[in-house]
């Protein structure tokens, strides 16, 4: 079984050592007694806001046609839900492979605004497209049609639709997702109705023909595809107008198909019509390998340099006021943070100018995957197996990220630089002690084994990283850095205990637990008094509303046999909390270089002046002194006073009410300076309540709002709360969902639970289970002694692989850091949660059918038996 890469939280630290096998006793006396058997049991819980296709290709789940307008499946909204569909004889055996399931509609209550998403698994094998119809599935009111992996369509007014999923081709898993307002994130080459472009006219540019006539190519391809050139030439781009020939044949074959003769093309508008005309005889004229690319003719208009494309994701940066500190810096080049991890991917795309040399400290040359050991390409490798996860690529895009640039997402310090250092095994091999101690030795320009130090040392050192037990060794490599100027930045890790992890609990280091957008304690985190500063790491859940879980944003890569593509990955875990404060610190550093020492930022620290305080009064196990506020840690690097006038913030942004939600908090606070008031905070509507929670004297704190649903129909209900204080007004808007029977409860399909070796990876115990209101109750039993993780997941495909992309997975107790169970008794309560994780791959420079143009698949774990 192909090992977990790792895609979220801390890594684990895994130290290297001598294994035996089991001996015989030499005793030749009686046999051996029978060896005692235990069960381990536990629940596993399907995340807020999952729901999953009805009519997967996995004969043993549970089966309702979603295939017409009369059978489209309720979804619930916001929503994350995965499916399948495809072609008749395209795809796996399993229940569809014979006939077919070519559509996936499902009905929703919506509102203005809010987008549907859709993900596609792999491009090269299925072309999956989205439309949007009326409430009776007899009118198009949008359509996406692209052949990448990424399609997107708006909701264009409050009320009731159908959702379409239709294979155009092949087979394939996809994620669907529903979420608040805001900019489409459609990628590059995408093909929506919703963008601005002139119907009936297309961008094109043909290959180059070795020694061959242009005129005679573009001739070609013209009469097949029906166009006419009014612009350009044959050896560069062309504007051409397409015929209605080119597209009349893509109406009989995307719609009237014999299966389901209820979807036809009957379109609100005109010029929807011609829109998606233009899209279906460009996604024709991009599936020609006569066609270096197609592109629709968009229409330009003035207006501001967009944001990065996927900020609006990232909920993690105003949840640590970081919007008003990049308005007073977004770092210096002069200011450098080490990434001591698994390397990074030097030529991802958001990473480009971000960078300084680094180094590889991995001697072993069999765990390094390069080919040889200690050498100066810090360059994370991957390991060859299907969708490593590439974790020190993400820790480096949050801390800096290139901003402002219309592609990926935004880091924390997008000024500054970068110092990859490469001290971990790809996926969660892990590494050594020791090459990580001489990977912070590099980074601080202290001697170390590789007889070289950079020309400029780290300033910050962010480890998310770590282990249990400590060493004298590793506390003087730490301290000796510090007395160097580094300022060391480490990841509490992920067990959900008060135990030291190590390196975040030496003398000197900067332990980092991770917080949730409710400003609560995730639920992995490690906590205890070592703690100094909380951040943001995610969880479960979408309380947002945006169709994603609540975790963090960044860079990252996949790893397809060797063929690396780049994606935009969520992932939770204290790893991805570290690096928003090594960030943080940078930006700090970067307004007052000389100023900023170890010794002056525990001090800031310990003020108060660099956090807010979110736990109990002063410092506490959780949080630290608090967390972090990018805003005021800036100016305290200034040594600016905040502002006298208020500024008032709620956090979150927005409310999500899922069915199961009845009660959720909303924080206010003030990120300026003075005193704030609050003076009101009214709900919209009748059926809600906003209660102060814990809150001071001026109304500044939590408050809990509650939704009543008495006599409510189903559907999806927009309501705000209006906020009064002496710094003005805000509006938090609010979803909440109504829905009833069966759909009330999160659902991420029928599941399929493992139990593998922890030292091999083997798969040796295999149960199945389904959902029941939203949980999964699991059972193993006659387990032998032994130490061993669990994972769980779907298979809609039916390739006896779970956890593809479009597939739910879920891993005891983070997908990061599987945790080790032993069993020596029998074990209760081995809970965990289980959802559909979404990664969004980057922008290429080609156009079509593209392999890093997608979902990320996170891992894939084999079925034990052919027959499920």
């Amino acid at each position: 079984m192909p090992r977990l890469p790792t895609f979220s939280g801390a890594l684990l630290i895994t130290v290297l050592s001598a294994c035996g096998g089991g001996g015989g006793a030499s005793d030749p006396g009686p046999g051996p007694d029978p060896i005692a058997k235990f069960s381990v049991s536990g629940r596993i819980t399907a995340a807020s806001g999952i729901a999953v296709d009805s009519d997967v290709n996995d004969p043993n789940a549970p089966y309702a046609p979603n295939d017409t307008p009369t059978t489209a499946q309720p979804m619930p909204n916001p929503v994350t839900l995965g499916g399948y569909v495809n072609v008749a004889g395209a795809g796996e055996a399993g229940r569809s492979k014979a006939s077919g399931d070519k559509y996936d509609a499902f009905k929703i209550s919506a509102l203005t605004g809010q987008q549907v998403s859709l993900s596609v698994d792999d491009p090269a094998h299925g072309d999956p497209d989205l439309y949007l119809y009326d409430a009776t599935g007899s009118t198009i009111l949008a359509s996406s049609v692209g052949s990448g992996t990424y399609e997107q369509v708006a909701i264009p007014q409050n009320g009731q639709y159908i959702v379409l999923v239709q294979a155009a081709s092949g087979a394939s898993d996809y994620v669907l997702t529903v979420g608040k307002a805001g900019p489409a994130s459609l990628g590059f080459g995408a093909l929506s109705s919703d963008l601005d472009f002139v119907p009936g006219e297309a961008i094109v540019k043909l290959k180059d023909t070795a020694g061959g006539d242009a005129s005679k190519s573009l001739a070609a391809v013209s009469a097949t595809h029906a166009f006419t050139m009014v612009a350009g030439a044959p050896e560069r781009e062309m504007l051409v107008t397409l015929q209605s020939a080119a597209v009349s044949e893509h109406v009989d074959k995307a719609f009237v198909p014999a299966e389901a003769s209820e979807w036809n093309p009957q379109f609100a508008t005109a010029e929807l019509r011609q829109k998606w005309e233009t899209m279906m005889a460009i996604k024709a004229l991009r599936r020609d390998p006569r066609t270096q690319y197609a592109e629709p003719n968009y229409i330009a208009r003035p207006g501001a340099v967009p944001n990065d494309q996927y900020y609006p994701l990232q909920w993690h940066y105003p949840a640590i006021n970081l919007p008003a500190a990049w308005d007073i810096t977004r770092g210096s080049a002069s200011v450098i943070v080490a990434v001591v991890d698994t390397g990074v991917r030097l030529d991802h795309p958001d990473l480009q100018g971000q960078l300084v040399d680094g180094f590889d400290f991995v001697k072993d040359p069999v765990a390094a995957h390069d080919g040889d050991g200690i050498d100066p390409d810090p360059t994370d490798p991957g390991d060859g197996k299907p969708n490593t996860f590439f974790h020190g690529t993400h820790v480096a895009g949050t801390i800096a990220a290139a901003s402002n640039n219309k592609l990926g997402v935004a880091g924390v310090a997008p000024g500054v630089k970068i110092m990859p250092v490469r001290v971990l095994a790809p996926g969660t091999a892990g590494g050594t002690r020791y090459d990580i101690l001489q990977g912070v030795r590099y980074a601080a320009g202290l001697p170390n084994d590789s007889g070289r130090v950079p020309a400029q040392r780290a300033d910050i050192i962010n480890l998310s990283l770590g282990a249990p037990g400590s060493s004298q060794a590793e506390q003087d490599v730490y301290m000796a850095a510090r007395a160097r100027g580094a300022i060391i930045v480490a990841s509490a890790m992920n067990d959900n205990t008060a135990t030291p992890a190590y390196p975040a609990s030496y003398n000197g280091v900067i332990s980092v637990s991770a917080a949730t957008l409710s400003q609560t304690r995730a639920s992995y985190s490690n906590f205890g008094p070592t703690i100094k500063v909380a951040a943001p790491g995610g969880d479960a859940g979408d309380v947002d509303g945006d169709g994603n879980q609540d975790e963090v944003l960044s860079t990252c890569a996949q790893d397809d046999h060797g063929t690396i593509t780049f994606n935009y990955c969520f992932a939770a875990g204290t790893s991805m909390a570290a690096p928003h404060v090594s960030g943080v610190i940078a930006l700090m550093k970067s307004v007052n270089p000389t100023g900023i020492t170890p010794d002056s930022l525990d001090q800031l620290l310990a003020s108060g002046k660099l956090t807010d305080d979110i736990g109990a009064p002063g410092p506490d196990d959780n949080f630290g002194y608090g967390l972090i506020n990018a805003r005021k840690a800036v100016l305290a690097a200034q040594g600016v006073a905040p502002p006298a006038a208020p500024a008032l913030v709620a956090t979150p942004r927005s409310l999500n009410f899922s069915a199961a939600d009845n009660s959720l908090d909303l924080i206010l606070s003030n990120s300026g300076g003075g005193t704030l008031q609050v003076t009101a905070a009214t709900p919209s509507v009748n059926w809600m309540t906003v209660t102060p929670n814990v809150v001071d004297t001026n109304g500044v704190g939590r408050y809990t709002v509650r939704v009543t649903r008495v006599g409510m129909g189903d559907g999806a209900y927009p309501a705000q709360i209006d906020i009064a204080s002496n710094a003005g007004a805000l509006h938090v808007p609010i979803v909440v969902q109504v829905l009833s029977g069966a759909a009330a409860h999160s659902n991420a399909g029928y599941h399929y639970v493992l139990m593998s070796k922890a030292d091999t990876g083997a798969v040796v115990y295999q149960v199945r289970v389904t959902n029941n209101n939203g949980v999964y109750d699991y059972r193993f039993d006659d387990v032998a002694p032994g130490t061993y993780q669990i994972f769980a997941g779907t298979d809609s495909n039916n390739n006896f692989d779970i956890c593809d992309t479009g597939e739910a997975c879920g891993t005891y107790l983070t997908t990061d850091q599987p945790t080790n169970i032993t069993v020596n008794r029998s074990l209760t309560s081995v809970n965990f949660f289980t959802g559909f994780d979404v990664a969004i791959r980057s922008q290429s420079a080609s156009v079509g059918p593209q392999p890093g143009d997608g979902r990320l698949t996170l891992r894939r774990l084999q079925l034990t038996n052919t027959t499920h």
